[in-house]
C-alpha cells in the first residue's frame, strides 16, 4: 500500500489532468497511470515528500493555473487526537458563493462557438443499446466506471457479489467476478489509480480486491458486526476509506493496516450515502430520516460535523453526488441529491463548511428503492448542463439544470422493465452503463455530434 503522502501527490496530479492535452484523452489516461506508478516507486523521507508537494503544486499552478482549491495539498497527516477547532482551521479556506443564476463571460460564449451549435438534448442524444450483461442473479446496487477509463465497468448486486466488465472488446465481456461477501454488496468505490476495489456490505465486512486479478487483499471486520451501507475512499488519502453503516455511524477504515480508526461519529438512522468534495475537505452523508449532515474531514480521517440539513423526514437520501464545476461559464460547486419524496435535488455549495442552498429540484418517480443519479463528467461548453438519474418507472432521465424545472427533461432512455437504480457515464461520455432492480446492466452508445 502507498503511504498517505503518495497518495496526496497522485490526488493533486489527477486533479490537474483534464487541464494536460485537452484534445488527447488517451495520453491523459497514459499519463496519469505512469505517475501512479512512478510515485509507487519512489522512496522519499516524509520531509522530502512533503517539499516535492509544495513545488509540484507550485509548479502545475504555475502551468495551468488553479482549477482547484489546492492550498493545504501539502499540510500533511494531522494527528489523530486532533481538536475540532484545529480541524476547522486547517481546512477552512474560502469559497465562492454564486448568484441567482450563472453568468456568461467572453470565455463561455468562445467555448460554445467552438462546440458548435447543437443543443444540449442532441449532444446527449443516444443511438441504442451497446450491449446487455446478466451474469448477477439479483438485483445491481450499483455500476462504476473506473477513474479516467472508458472501457472497465464495476457493478455490484444483491446476489453478494461484484464483477469488472470490459465494454470496449469485441464482445463486450465479463472479465472477472469478485467472490466473498456473505451477503448483499451495498456498495463500492475504486481507488484513484484503479489498483483496488474497496466494498461494503451487510455482512459487516470492507473487502480490498485487486482489480486485475480479482484476488481478495484485505478483509475488515465492523467493530460491533454492523451492516455497512455505503463507502468513498478520502480524495487526498486512498489509504483510507469512510464508511456509513446501519447504526448511523460514519467510521473510517486504513485499509493498509486493517483496522478501524477510533473517531466515530455518530448521525443517526441508516447512513445510505456518501460524497466528498475533490480535496476530500467537505464529507456529506445522507440517511433514511431525509438528512444531509457535512462534516470537515483532513487527510488523516479527523472529521467534523459542520452543517444539517433536513431535506424531508419522511424520505430517505439514497444517493449524493458533488462537482465543483459544472459548466466552463462560472464556478457553482453542486450537490446532486435522491430522494424518496419523488425528487432529484440540486443544491448549491455556499460556504467552507459545506453548507446547501436548494437550486433546483426535479419531479423523478422515486419512493422506495435506492436510486442513484450522476452529473456528466465532462464540463459543459454550452450553455445549460446535464445530470442523468434512474427512477422507479424503469426510464432513464437526462435533466437540463439550467431550464425551468417544466421543460427540464431533454432526454429520456426506455429499456429497462424495473426500477433503474444506478447509472454511470464513462470519462469521455462516449457510453452510459445502467442497472435495475432485476439484475440487468444496460450499456448505451451515445451518438456522435462531432
Amino acid at each position: 500500500m502507498t503511504t498517505a503522502l503518495q497518495q496526496q501527490a497522485f490526488a493533486l496530479d489527477a486533479r490537474f489532468n483534464a487541464h494536460r492535452a485537452p484534445n488527447n484523452p488517451n495520453f491523459r489516461t497514459l499519463y496519469i497511470r505512469r505517475r501512479s506508478q512512478l510515485l509507487r516507486e519512489t522512496e522519499r523521507s516524509p520531509e522530502s515528500w512533503k517539499q516535492y508537494l509544495r513545488t509540484r503544486s507550485v509548479l502545475l499552478q504555475q502551468r495551468y493555473g488553479s482549477p482547484l482549491d489546492i492550498s493545504n495539498v501539502s499540510g500533511g497527516i494531522t494527528s489523530r487526537s486532533a481538536s475540532k477547532a484545529n480541524i476547522q482551521a486547517d481546512l477552512r479556506s474560502p469559497i465562492s458563493s454564486p448568484g441567482n443564476s450563472v453568468v456568461p463571460t467572453k470565455q463561455a460564449e468562445a467555448s460554445r462557438a467552438m462546440v458548435g451549435g447543437n443543443t444540449i438534448a442532441e449532444n446527449y442524444a443516444f443511438v441504442g443499446v451497446h450491449h446487455i450483461f446478466d451474469q448477477h442473479t439479483e438485483a445491481v446496487t450499483m455500476v462504476k466506471f473506473a477513474n479516467n477509463d472508458r472501457s472497465r465497468l464495476c457493478c455490484s448486486s444483491l446476489d453478494g457479489n461484484l464483477s469488472i466488465c470490459c465494454v470496449d472488446s469485441t464482445p463486450p465481456a465479463v472479465i472477472c467476478e469478485l467472490k466473498g461477501h456473505a451477503k448483499t454488496v451495498t456498495g463500492f468505490d475504486w481507488s484513484a489509480d484503479n489498483d483496488l476495489i474497496a466494498s461494503v456490505s451487510l455482512d459487516g465486512t470492507i473487502k480490498v480486491w485487486n482489480a486485475t486479478s480479482a484476488n481478495c487483499l484485505r478483509t475488515i471486520n465492523d467493530p460491533h458486526n454492523t451492516p455497512l451501507l455505503c463507502c468513498l475512499y478520502q480524495p487526498v488519502n486512498n489509504n483510507l476509506l469512510i464508511t456509513g453503516n446501519s447504526r448511523g455511524e460514519i467510521r473510517i477504515a486504513n485499509v493498509s493496516t486493517g483496522l478501524f480508526m477510533k473517531n466515530a461519529s455518530r448521525v443517526g438512522g441508516n447512513i445510505l450515502s456518501l460524497a466528498s468534495d475533490t480535496s476530500g475537505k467537505n464529507l456529506w452523508i445522507g440517511n433514511d430520516k431525509g438528512e444531509i449532515v457535512s462534516f470537515l474531514c483532513d487527510s488523516g480521517g479527523n472529521l467534523c460535523r459542520t452543517r444539517r440539513l433536513l431535506v424531508n423526514p419522511s424520505s430517505s437520501i439514497t444517493s449524493l453526488s458533488y462537482r465543483a464545476w459544472i459548466s466552463r461559464e462560472a464556478r457553482d460547486p453542486m450537490l446532486l441529491v435522491n430522494c424518496t419524496d419523488n425528487a432529484l435535488c440540486l443544491f448549491r455549495v455556499i460556504d467552507c463548511e459545506g453548507g446547501l442552498q436548494l437550486k433546483r429540484k426535479f419531479h423523478n418517480k422515486h419512493q422506495k428503492h435506492f436510486v442513484k443519479s450522476t452529473f456528466c463528467p465532462i464540463m459543459s461548453f454550452r450553455q445549460g448542463a446535464c445530470v442523468v438519474t434512474g427512477s422507479e418507472d424503469s426510464c432513464v432521465y437526462f435533466f437540463n439544470i439550467e431550464k425551468p424545472v417544466s421543460r427540464a427533461c431533454v432526454n429520456t432512455l426506455q429499456g429497462h422493465a424495473s426500477p433503474v437504480l444506478g447509472v454511470t457515464f464513462n470519462y469521455d461520455e462516449s457510453l452510459l452503463a445502467t442497472c435495475d432492480l432485476e439484475g440487468l446492466v444496460i450499456v448505451w452508445k451515445r451518438a456522435d455530434v462531432s
